[in-house]
């Protein structure tokens, strides 16, 4: 499992936090951490979304000048591309990550138990900003439908190494094969994202979740109520 793990984080992780090169327009340095503009231009795309947000409002809510903007990031769209991956590099993962000291079965009840949480509180409804993009940008700009893709195999990837693992050492059922159950967790995840958009019901959503991991079991009936309360009892920030 170590090989996936490594593979987001070396994708992902490796954004600039702070750079001090100098703004051909105003002969300085930079006086902003691009790290926290990236951070308000993530939540100015995932709570509008790419079409919505508007080049003032980005301006507004990062706090820097419109050519500083433009001299740093480029347009929206090479900005909006920053974004996601920011994004992805501090939310999914980092989500692996923290995952990947636990069992294999228990890192995919600790995942779900994080997406569970993190919808069921999402108050704005934003819901996830890799599946927006999947949504929204991805069927209309070939470019990022390859990004968004590469992402997503990612965590099927993470998937299907949790439950060669699981298989493995006897937690998780071998009476369906490894690839169908981590594209069905994937295809879980997802519709709990957008579910939640819409019917963020705990009923609905750790519903859908429960019986996904039932699954892992076999037949999906008799460990509803474990897959509940391991649900139900772990933490996630």
């Amino acid at each position: 499992m170590q090989v996936i793990y490594n593979q987001v984080a070396d994708d992902y992780a490796n954004l600039p936090s702070c750079d001090m090169r100098v703004d051909s327009d105003m002969a300085r340095p930079r006086e902003f951490d691009e790290g926290d503009v990236l951070d308000a231009a993530v939540e100015c795309f995932w709570k509008q979304g790419f079409e919505a947000t508007s080049m003032r409002d980005l301006i507004e809510r990062t706090g820097i000048t419109g050519a500083s903007l433009y001299n740093a990031f480029g347009d929206k769209r090479a900005l909006y591309q920053r974004a996601l991956d920011h994004y992805v590099a501090g939310s999914i993962a980092e989500r692996i990550r923290r995952s990947r000291e636990l069992p294999p079965r228990e890192a995919i009840e600790s995942f779900f138990a994080d997406i569970l949480k993190r919808s069921l509180g999402d108050r704005q409804r934003k819901g996830c900003m890799l599946v927006n993009a999947a949504v929204d940008v991805a069927p209309h700009d070939p470019a990022f439908q390859k990004i968004v893709a590469a992402v997503l195999k990612h965590l099927e990837t993470f998937f299907l190494d949790c439950v060669r693992a699981g298989q493995a050492d006897g937690t998780i059922t071998l009476a369906s094969p490894a690839a169908d159950l981590a594209r069905h967790l994937l295809a879980v995840l997802l519709g709990v994202r957008v579910l939640a958009r819409v019917r963020p019901e705990p009923a609905l959503l750790k519903g859908a979740v429960a019986t996904a991991l039932a699954f892992l079991d076999g037949s999906g009936r008799g460990h509803d109520a474990r897959a509940g309360q391991a649900l139900s009892g772990r933490g996630a920030r």
